[in-house]
């Protein structure tokens, strides 16, 4: 569904900011006739229910309709303890097993095929999430995924796929996947409002899924911004960026000095003239006040491909993001957020890369908590697919957990967030 207005162009929607509802208490849902768990005392019952497993959710959701109302409820949310997964648009194994030589010529005969990898980097398990309605090859080419959570809470009920490239046309389509863990299920979310567009910055933010930026079908650079709001399943439209931005990279920023509120930024991308020559300056879009602030010069180094950009709250009690990128072999990392005071703090260097991280690292994301994933190597491209996780700010000081993936999650990864679920 798609709200237009009469005041704007073709691909311009507007919507007012949500409403700050007042905090409400949470109260656990009404008790049902039968106990949750018969001769157990209700707040037992619910410890067992808290320690279930995401992957048990759909199965735990069918015993019973008091056990339903319990697993829907936002006081169980609130009750569960969120653990960070990677969630990667991997390719298949038969993709990954065929070498270098054969890598676009499998994307043409329409054998290039992506599908969803879940990653627990504390355990070092590997699954794959149930493949889109539909069948055909697989996830689209290029899409963006991120995680949101009930009212904007911390913990992710739902993975969103966004956009990308029809795997047998190449052409770029405004379909929408909307993944709920609770289900175990997928839907079909309302397309993405025009233009169609390709290599846009996208992320999660205070409820929605921002997108903005990128470049349409004749490769002109876009200003143009939308947010999704999966709950509705409603697109509604940003004000346009100061500037084009195509190829840019989205993060979302908690900002101390918004009341903690969140911030969805566009880093970097460049313009239709400038064809590749990247900009360092960002624009962060507050999600209270519906408005997009000052452009924010040199937050990367002008020339850099923002690709590595990521951000995560901050080590346990700092309440604030931290910005990562990779630079020459080093973990980069800020304070603050681009949009916060004057942008945040300078970068500094938190660790330099094991040696066979550096020619092969796919995608970066921010775990939080001090922690940044860098997703390497990949059978098809010569090397060992596996995951690193960088540890920092305790006493210790930064230090690298090696996870290797299994032969049948070699595959090459073109996206990645961090769902905590």
């Amino acid at each position: 569904m798609i709200i237009p207005t009469p005041t704007t162009g073709d691909h311009t929607l507007t919507l007012a900011p949500r409403k700050q509802e007042p905090a409400a208490r949470l109260e656990p849902p009404p008790q049902a006739m039968d106990d949750l768990i018969p001769g157990l005392p209700e707040d037992l019952a619910r410890e067992c229910l808290v320690r279930l497993r995401f992957d048990q959710l759909p199965t735990a959701r069918c015993v019973s309709h008091a056990w339903k109302a319990e697993l829907e409820s936002p006081f169980h949310h609130r009750l569960r303890r969120p653990r960070p997964l990677l969630a990667l648009a991997q390719a298949h194994p038969p993709l990954a097993a065929s070498g270098p030589a054969r890598k676009y010529a499998a994307v043409a005969t329409g054998h290039h095929s992506y599908r969803l990898v879940l990653h627990d980097p504390a355990a070092g398990t590997w699954m794959p999430l149930p493949p889109l309605p539909g069948g055909g090859g697989g996830l689209p080419l290029f899409c963006r995924l991120a995680a949101v959570g009930e009212g904007g809470g911390p913990a992710a009920t739902k993975l969103v796929v966004v956009g990308g490239w029809d795997t047998e046309t190449w052409a770029p389509t405004a379909a929408v996947h909307v993944y709920d863990f609770l289900t175990g299920a997928w839907r079909r979310g309302a397309d993405m409002p025009p233009p169609r567009r390709s290599f846009f910055a996208c992320a999660a933010a205070g409820g929605r899924v921002f997108v903005a930026g990128g470049h349409d079908g004749e490769k002109n650079a876009l200003r143009c911004a939308a947010a999704y709001d999966d709950n509705a399943d409603a697109w509604a439209a940003l004000p346009d960026m100061a500037r084009e931005r195509d190829e840019a990279r989205g993060v979302a920023a908690v900002v101390r000095d918004a009341g903690d509120g969140e911030r969805f930024v566009a880093i970097g991308g460049y313009t239709t003239e400038a064809q590749g020559r990247f900009v360092g300056s960002a624009e962060a879009f507050d999600t209270a006040a519906w408005t997009w602030g000052p452009v924010r010069e040199r937050v990367i180094e002008d020339g850099a491909c923002p690709r590595t950009c990521c951000a995560a709250a901050g080590v346990a009690g700092s309440g604030t993001t931290t910005m990562y990128m990779l630079d020459g072999g080093r973990v980069m990392a800020r304070d603050g957020a681009a949009g916060e005071g004057e942008g945040g703090g300078a970068w500094r260097e938190l660790a330099r890369v094991p040696e066979d991280v550096r020619e092969a690292a796919a995608e970066v994301v921010a775990i939080g908590d001090g922690r940044v994933a860098v997703v390497v190597g990949s059978a098809c491209h010569g090397g060992e697919q596996a995951v690193y996780v960088l540890s920092h700010g305790g006493a210790a000081g930064p230090s690298w957990t090696r996870n290797a993936a299994p032969p049948e999650f070699a595959g090459h990864v073109q996206a990645a967030c961090c769902v905590h679920i």
